[in-house]
C-alpha cells in the first residue's frame, strides 16, 4: 500500500483486520488530507473530525478485542450534503436550508455504519442539486482536483472531488440526470447510478417519490469499480419507507455467467456530438472489452423522446414543485439555481392531464428501449460530450448547455437504467475522460461485473497531482 489516502477499500480493511494498520491511522491520514486540500478544493461543507476520531477509536478497540468486523471496518466515507446524517447540517447547497440539521441517519447511512464505515463529513453540491456544476451562495464552488480552474461537476461534485483527491475512500452521491456519473467522469473516479429501488433513497432531499421516483437515485462513488461494488453491496436492499425499493435475488457473475454476453457500442442521432478524445476513449474501452465479449455497434431508437420526457420532469415539473419553497426568497438563491428556474418554469401552470400523459409516454418509451436490448444486455457510451468545463461555463440554455452536452447520461434516468462511469483516458489538457457501462433495469450486478473487467483491462489509473 503506497498511501493510505489512495488505498483500495479491500486493502485497507484487510490490513485493519490483521492489525497492520489501525482505524485511527486511516482517519488521521484522511483528516490531514482534508485540512491540506479543503482551502483549494472546497469539497466539504461539514467535517466531523471529533466524531470520526471517536468512531475510529471504537473501531480499533473492536479489532483488538477480536470482534468480527464488517465489510467497511475503518473505512473513511463521505456523504453528499443532501443525505441525512444524524447531527450534521444537510443544507443541499441552499441558504434556505442553512439551519437544517438531520435528526436521524438516512437508511443507507445506517447501513454504512453497521458495516463499520467511519463517516468523516459531507460534501458540497449546487443549490437544490439542480446543476452540473457545484457552486452555490451558501458554501461557494468546488474545484476539480485535476485542474483547479475546472468544475468538479454536479450535483455530486464535492463528493467526486473529495474521493479523487484522497480526502475520502468512497462515498454516496445522488443522480437525477447524471449527477453521480458526470462528476465521476470529470474527476476521474467511478460512480454507479443504480436501478431505482436497489438502494433506498429514504433521507435524501428532495424526496425521491411519486411520479419523479424513477428520475432520482442514490448511488456509490469511489476510485475503483471494486470499491463502488463494495459500497453497493452494503447499501442495497429494500426499505419500507421507499416505495420503489425491492428485494432482488443475489446474483454473481463469473466466467460461466459472462460467457457469450453481447456488448453494444451505443449509437443514436439523439445524443449529439462528442469530442474526438471522447470518441477515442469509447473505442479504447470497446477494444478492451472485445477480448472477452462480443462487441458491436448498436443503434438504439427512441432516445430523442426519452430525453424530451426527461426534461419535462426534471425541468418544468420539478421547478413547479420548488416554487412554494422559494417564493419570497428569490434574493437568497444562487445565480445557477435562478438560471435553472428561468429556463424551466412554464408561463402557464402545468395541468394534471399533461403530467399523467407524460407518465404514460415514459413507460412506453422505457418498454421500447428494454425490448431493443433483449439480446444486448450491456451498452457502452460516453458519459457526456466533453471533459470538465471551466468554472461558470455551464448553463441550462438550449443549444449549448446541459440539455445538449449531458444527453448520454440523462436518458438513463428517464428509463430507470443502471449505469457506471469508468475512467478511460485523459484529454490533451490532462483532464479525465470516463466511459459509461449501461445495463438493463435490476441488472446492476452485471453492469458492475463488466465495468470491473474493463477497469482491470485498462490498467492502473493515476491520481491527480493536486
Amino acid at each position: 500500500m503506497d498511501s493510505i489516502d489512495f488505498a483500495d477499500i479491500a486493502e485497507v480493511v484487510g490490513k485493519i483486520r490483521t492489525r497492520e494498520i489501525s482505524p485511527r491511522e486511516v482517519i488521521e491520514a484522511h483528516l490531514e488530507r482534508i485540512e491540506k486540500l479543503q482551502p483549494s478544493l472546497n469539497a466539504f461543507v461539514h467535517v466531523d473530525a471529533e466524531g470520526a476520531r471517536r468512531q475510529a477509536q471504537a473501531a480499533e478497540v473492536s479489532v483488538l478485542r477480536g470482534d468480527a468486523v464488517g465489510a467497511l471496518h475503518g473505512v473513511a466515507i463521505s456523504i453528499k450534503s443532501c443525505i441525512d446524517v444524524a447531527g450534521w447540517p444537510c443544507p443541499a447547497g441552499s441558504r434556505l436550508r442553512a439551519d437544517y440539521v438531520a435528526s436521524e441517519d438516512a437508511v443507507l447511512v445506517a447501513r454504512l455504519r453497521a458495516a463499520g464505515a467511519i463517516l468523516i463529513g459531507n460534501t458540497n453540491v449546487p443549490e437544490f442539486l439542480m446543476a452540473y456544476e457545484t457552486d452555490n451562495a451558501l458554501s461557494g464552488k468546488t474545484s476539480n482536483p485535476w485542474e483547479l480552474s475546472r468544475s468538479a461537476g454536479g450535483s455530486s461534485g464535492g463528493e467526486a472531488a473529495a474521493i479523487a483527491s484522497g480526502c475520502s475512500m468512497g462515498g454516496v452521491g445522488s443522480d437525477g440526470g447524471g449527477s453521480v456519473r458526470v462528476p465521476a467522469h470529470f474527476c476521474g473516479i467511478s460512480g454507479l447510478k443504480p436501478t431505482p429501488g436497489r438502494i433506498p433513497s429514504t433521507g435524501h432531499f428532495p424526496r425521491e417519490a411519486g411520479g419523479f421516483a424513477w428520475l432520482g437515485v442514490v448511488g456509490p462513488m469511489a476510485r475503483t469499480v471494486a470499491d463502488v461494488r463494495a459500497l453497493f453491496d452494503v447499501m442495497k436492499g429494500p426499505d419500507a419507507d421507499d416505495a420503489l425499493s425491492l428485494r432482488i435475488e443475489e446474483k454473481s457473475f463469473g466466467e460461466r455467467e459472462l460467457s457469450g454476453i453481447r456488448v453494444g457500442i451505443l449509437e443514436s442521432d439523439a445524443l449529439g456530438d462528442v469530442t474526438a478524445e471522447t470518441v477515442e476513449a469509447v473505442k479504447r474501452a470497446a477494444a478492451l472489452l472485445s477480448e472477452r465479449f462480443n462487441v458491436e455497434p448498436f443503434r438504439l431508437e427512441g432516445l430523442e423522446r426519452a430525453i424530451e420526457l426527461w426534461w419535462f420532469f426534471f425541468g418544468p415539473m420539478i421547478a413547479h414543485l420548488f416554487e412554494p419553497m422559494v417564493e419570497g426568497h428569490e434574493g437568497e438563491l444562487s445565480p445557477m439555481f435562478r438560471e435553472y428556474l428561468s429556463v424551466a418554469r412554464l408561463k402557464i401552470a402545468p395541468r394534471v392531464d399533461e403530467f399523467m400523459n407524460a407518465c404514460v409516454k415514459r413507460d412506453i418509451v422505457r418498454a421500447r428501449i428494454i425490448s431493443q436490448m433483449r439480446d444486448v444486455p450491456i451498452l457502452l457510451s460516453p458519459v457526456c460530450a466533453a471533459p470538465a468545463f471551466r468554472h461558470g461555463e455551464g448553463n441550462w440554455q438550449a443549444g449549448s448547455g446541459y440539455r445538449d452536452t449531458m444527453r448520454h447520461a440523462q436518458w438513463l434516468n428517464l428509463a430507470g437504467f443502471p449505469g457506471v462511469s469508468v475512467p478511460m483516458g485523459l484529454s490533451a489538457e490532462g483532464l479525465p475522460i470516463g466511459v459509461q457501462v449501461i445495463g438493463r433495469p435490476n441488472e446492476d450486478e452485471l453492469v458492475l461485473a463488466v465495468a470491473e473487467i474493463l477497469e482491470t483491462a485498462r490498467g492502473k489509473w493515476e491520481t491527480p497531482a493536486v
